[in-house]
């Protein structure tokens, strides 16, 4: 029996994802009918984006299960038509992409390779960096791309602390937890990433106060999500120095407009929401993967928990 899958995404996403899903769902032994239009009574899954033309769920009454595109949830859960279980994507590929970028900035600040690319002057600039083993990072963050962020900069050898809402356990990451942990994280951090999901909670968590609490100079790396940070108050502990650089990702307003300050300032670094984006192999073969286990009745992997967020 096949099962009807509808793809509910922009009609860019379908072009590039067609193939790739429909070799994942062969690889799993599902048949399936997949298309972009199937009558919402007869959809047993959809794949969803929160961009896409579906914004009400309760026509999809026999829908197993959403499977999100995107790893971020927080344009869909709050759906009140979304009764059906809602998977967000965990995906190697994107993994891997996020892993390179943050380990990229993390070393391009801790050794100082700004000031050589911007320094061609003539002047012998010969202060050597300290060693990773001398430059303790805080990862806010300890999901799927957080653990393995993490886990990557402690074997490259800096000492790093991971903090996350809840309690949690990472090999070679010392892990905080709750208000009086990310005080503790982020006093000795001389880099932060943030890999955060966006929730009530989690909005402006980087804020005059924790700002603050940070060592002077300071760096700030955020792929994560824009809102995590209060725009005027980074730009206000950067205009005194308080934090040394940011180099930003992710943006409230996504393109970042070009008259924001971001864009000229000369201790920010803006990238265009380039650090990691999902694979359509890798991300197909989890979709494909959930669609097999609801058909063959077991768990779906990723769900999200709507009262957490994420």
């Amino acid at each position: 029996m096949s099962v009807n899958i509808l793809f509910a995404a922009k009609p860019d996403r379908w072009r590039i994802y067609e193939t790739p899903l429909r070799t994942a769902l062969a690889e799993v032994g599902v048949k399936a009918h997949l298309a972009t239009d199937i009558a919402p009574e007869a959809v047993d899954y959809i794949i969803y984006a929160p961009n896409g033309a579906v914004q009400d769920f309760a026509p999809y009454t026999r829908t197993k299960a959403v499977l999100n595109l995107w790893a971020g949830v927080e344009d869909v859960v709050g759906n009140q038509t979304l009764t059906q279980p809602l998977a967000r994507m965990v995906d190697d590929g994107l993994t891997q992409g996020m892993v390179e970028w943050v380990t990229g900035h993390t070393l391009r600040h801790h050794l100082g390779i700004d000031t050589h690319l911007h320094g061609q002057d003539g002047i012998w600039r010969d202060v050597a960096p300290p060693l990773a083993s001398d430059r303790p990072v805080t990862v806010l963050g300890l999901g799927a791309l957080g653990t393995a962020c993490a886990q990557t900069l402690a074997q490259i050898g800096f000492p790093v602390t991971g903090w996350s809402r809840s309690e949690k356990s990472v090999e070679g990451v010392t892990c905080l937890h709750g208000m009086d942990g990310l005080r503790q994280a982020l006093g000795t951090a001389e880099i932060v990433v943030l890999l955060l999901p966006l929730t009530s909670e989690t909005e402006n968590l980087l804020n005059a106060e924790t700002l603050a609490l940070m060592p002077r100079g300071a760096v700030i790396l955020n792929p994560g999500r824009g809102p995590l940070i209060n725009d005027d108050t980074l730009l206000a502990a950067l205009d005194s120095g308080q934090i040394g650089h940011a180099t930003l990702d992710v943006f409230r307003i996504e393109p970042l407009p070009t008259d924001h300050p971001y864009w000229g300032h000369p201790q920010v670094t803006v990238t265009p929401h380039i650090a990691s984006e999902t694979r359509p192999r890798t991300a197909s073969r989890v979709i494909a993967e959930n669609v097999r286990r609801g058909e063959a009745g077991e768990p779906f992997m990723h769900l999200v928990d709507r009262r957490a967020g994420y």
